[in-house]
């Protein structure tokens, strides 16, 4: 089969130029990185000055206000993920800067759970499992998108798994869930980092192509923040 990126870098008169496109692709992933990672930086500073402030941490987790904290984020995602075609780039920024920041106020409750120490670890631990995963994506010559449907069913279960087990609140189901949640955002990872490379395309105008930018960084976010709370429930050491 012919390599579909020779139709859209070659036109009437202009052979495909295959350093071209590499170095364009270089770029688009540069910057799908660069969004995620002052997403979590944001969602960091977020989380750790608002855990350090007990008068804040009272008024949000001590209050129903909890709920629009906890809440506000998968608002956000959904503006984004169906609304991303009629936000302008400028505000679908917006909208992930946001995104991230609400997501800082919610996770700073592990700072009432987990030690510090040990949140730092895990932290430590999901960027290099991220990091292994991502490049595996980036550069492997097999096709992920087979996996990609099982381990997407994979988070649908363990969804409804989670809600199920607010009821039971079975310790070995929780074990399982975090079990689960580990290996499918690690394959997600790996499957999310191929799909973004797959979707560059040159050819899209410059505000589509930062929006394409700017969901895959979303995408790469959700990987990251999942695993990191999975893999909390087997390093995080309680804080008595």
């Amino acid at each position: 089969m012919a390599d579909p990126t020779y139709n859209r870098y070659a036109t009437e008169g202009r052979a495909f130029d295959r350093g071209y496109f590499d170095e364009g692709l270089r770029q688009h992933m540069l910057r799908v990185y660069n969004y995620m990672g002052a997403g979590l930086v944001l969602t960091g500073l977020v989380a750790f000055l608002v855990s350090s402030s007990p008068s804040m941490m009272a008024a949000i987790f001590g209050t129903p206000l909890k709920w629009v904290v906890m809440l506000a984020p998968l608002a956000f995602v959904m503006v984004l993920s169906f609304g991303i075609n009629r936000l302008s780039f400028a505000s679908a920024q917006m909208v992930f800067w946001a995104y991230c920041g609400a997501m800082g106020l919610s996770m700073a409750a592990i700072f009432l759970v987990f030690t510090g120490a040990s949140i730092a670890l895990t932290f430590f631990v999901t960027a290099a499992t991220f990091l292994a995963m991502s490049l595996y994506g980036y550069t492997t010559k097999a096709d992920l998108s087979k996996m990609g449907s099982f381990l997407m069913m994979g988070v649908i279960g363990i969804l409804i798994a989670g809600l199920a087990n607010l009821f039971f609140q079975s310790s070995a189901l929780h074990f399982a869930i975090s079990a689960l949640g580990v290996v499918i955002f690690t394959g997600l990872t790996a499957y999310d980092t191929q799909r973004i490379k797959e979707e560059y395309a040159e050819g899209y105008g410059h505000e589509a192509q930062g929006k394409l930018a700017l969901m895959g960084a979303l995408t790469l976010y959700l990987d990251f923040v999942n695993l990191f709370q999975f893999l909390l429930s087997f390093l995080g050491q309680r804080d008595e």
